[in-house]
């Protein structure tokens, strides 16, 4: 095989120092061309960064404030971010080089490359150091400052209780929205959120309009202002106030609005909340939507609330055949609770059934209605209606109701008292917003801002409350809404005297305690059995609370 050899290599010496190179446009070695020609020209060698001690961030220009860990991708590119003259040459590589943590320092390594003449790039690798500055974010400053709030959101209901934001704190939980929340405050009528930024209030007042029938207003006050540069501070305020129409409600509406909606009759109860209110027509299975738009033209309000509920017996109950979904029009002859019991025995003064309705308990009068609870309730049962013959409403629209047409009773939903009287503790709770002023953390397991006020007005929160977790139990659709989680173990005790008052647990209602074997009895002594329908609240619904899962040292 014959050997070719290849082609010459001609070498010309360096125009500086005389070392043979291949011959290039500029005729320099390596050496000689960086001696001459500064690629890293405009690049500063030395920069900073604003860093927050109190909150840990790190500014990023021109406003923003961002979370950066040591030696992270962030980092890095914030500080790469805040050179200027990168953009003339091409970044090959940018790495951290290592500092003591209270030097105040940080030191990155850059590799660039550039193009010096023609066809030449030269690679050169240099360093750059930060010095970090320590500063105040504007949200450190107005905490420090007292002044912690920009944006202000006022939510309002013209109603007696608080079982509307009580299920409104468990639908801002479950959806997240109080993740931007500085605080919440509650006053008479409602609750209070705090936000530093408008557009963190807007999001809350986006998300009431979709969870709840609501009317919104904005207001903004001007705190300061600079002439010279045409800038103003502001503080803003939303208000958000609630349609007064809650769940199982009583509702009357004025005649020539219900003969817009679908000619419904214009008595009917409401039978479900969210961005819009169901009115169900008991007589006919008739419902409407009324959404806010319709609502907010021509308001109106509840006739009665659940507080006006009163105890029925069913004597009686035949369906007509007709049915819409879960509900199947009936029949009904109902009593008062009461009515036929045995006026005989020294505890019936005590008896825990016996209602606010003395002298019609008294009365054996059976009344004959109309309902939509036919698929529910049978002979026996116990019901919660409105006693209309014993009412007395101020109200213009009740009054042009023909009397033909009012029903005497107006059954809501199904009662368990006996499994109420026996006060079981729940195995599952509710979490609650824990972002008041001098708290920790954003959710906790304890009691929310509804019903901190304390006062007079605290027993009857803890009413509304225990029927909001009854609410919770009897309603599955109600409870698909919130998260319900898993509560410990919880130890009954026993063995204490008659009449002294136990509490059941964190979420229990307050009751009396009985004699050993009293309790679950009539006054005849008879042993009632619990209602075997009881809407259990199964395992599969509850979720971990993982708050409480901590480590304890083995002992």
């Amino acid at each position: 095989m014959e050997f070719i050899p290849g082609p010459a290599v001609t070498r010309v010496l360096c125009a500086d120092c005389g070392t043979p190179i291949v011959p290039n446009s500029a005729n320099l070695c390596v050496a000689c061309l960086r001696n001459t020609v500064d690629i890293t020209e405009g690049i500063p060698k030395q920069s900073s960064v604003s860093f927050c001690r109190n909150c840990e961030r790190f500014l990023s220009p021109p406003q923003a404030w961002i979370l950066a860990r040591p030696e992270s991708q962030e980092l890095l590119a914030l500080c790469l971010k805040r050179l200027k003259g990168l953009n003339k040459v091409r970044l090959t590589e940018a790495h951290f080089i290592w500092t003591e943590p209270h030097s105040r320092r940080l030191r990155v390594s850059l590799t660039i490359q550039k193009e010096v003449l023609a066809s030449t790039i030269l690679e050169q690798v240099f360093e750059i150091e930060y010095l970090v500055h320590n500063t105040q974010c504007p949200d450190c400053t107005r905490l420090a400052a007292k002044n912690t709030w920009k944006a202000l959101v006022q939510v309002r209901q013209k109603v007696t209780h608080k079982r509307t934001f009580l299920f409104l704190e468990q639908l801002i939980l479950k959806h997240g929205a109080q993740k931007d929340t500085v605080s919440v405050k509650e006053v008479r009528g409602g609750l209070d959120f705090f936000y530093s930024q408008r557009s963190h209030a807007i999001k809350m007042v986006e998300f009431l309009n979709g969870v709840v029938p609501v009317r919104t207003k904005g207001s903004e006050q001007l705190l300061s202002m600079d002439t010279h540069s045409n800038t103003a501070n502001y503080k803003f305020t939303y208000s958000v106030e609630i349609a007064p129409i809650c769940k199982d409600d009583l509702v009357c509406m004025p005649p020539k609005q219900a003969l817009s909606l679908s000619n419904i009759s214009p008595l009917t109860i409401c039978t479900r909340v969210g961005a819009s209110f169901q009115l169900l027509d008991v007589n006919t299975l008739q419902f409407v939507e009324v959404n806010s738009q319709i609502f907010w033209r021509s308001p109106f309000s509840a006739l009665a609330g659940v507080t006006d509920l009163v105890e029925f017996t069913v004597l009686d109950i035949e369906p007509v055949g007709t049915s819409r979904g879960r509900w199947v029009l009936a029949d009904a002859q109902v009593a008062l609770a009461g009515a036929f019991r045995s006026q005989t025995g020294g505890n019936h003064a005590h008896n825990s059934m016996e209602t606010d309705y003395e002298t019609a308990a008294e009365s054996t009068q059976i009344f004959h209605t109309r309902t939509h609870l036919g698929a529910i309730l049978q002979p026996g049962d116990t019901a919660m209606g409105y006693y209309l013959t014993s009412s007395n409403f101020n109200s213009d629209d009740f009054a042009k109701i023909p009397a033909d047409r009012i029903p005497d009773v107006v059954l809501v939903k199904k009662a368990y008292p006996n499994r109420r009287k026996k006060s079981k503790a729940r195995h599952w709770k509710l979490r609650s917003i824990a972002k008041e002023e001098g708290e920790e953390g954003e959710t906790g397991g304890g009691r929310g801002v509804v019903g901190r006020m304390g006062g007079r007005d605290q027993k009857r929160v803890e009413e509304d409350y225990e029927l909001f977790l009854r609410d919770l139990e009897e309603d599955p659709e109600l409870r698909g809404a919130v998260n319900l989680y898993k509560t410990q173990d919880i130890k009954m005790k026993e063995g204490r005297d008659v009449g002294q008052r136990r509490r059941n647990g964190q979420y229990g209602m307050d009751v009396d305690e009985v004699e050993p074997g009293a309790e679950g009895t009539t006054v005849n002594g008879e042993e009632e059995e619990e209602e075997p329908d009881f809407p259990d609240v199964g395992l599969d619904e509850l979720l971990e609370d993982f708050d409480e899962m901590t480590l304890q040292e083995a002992t």
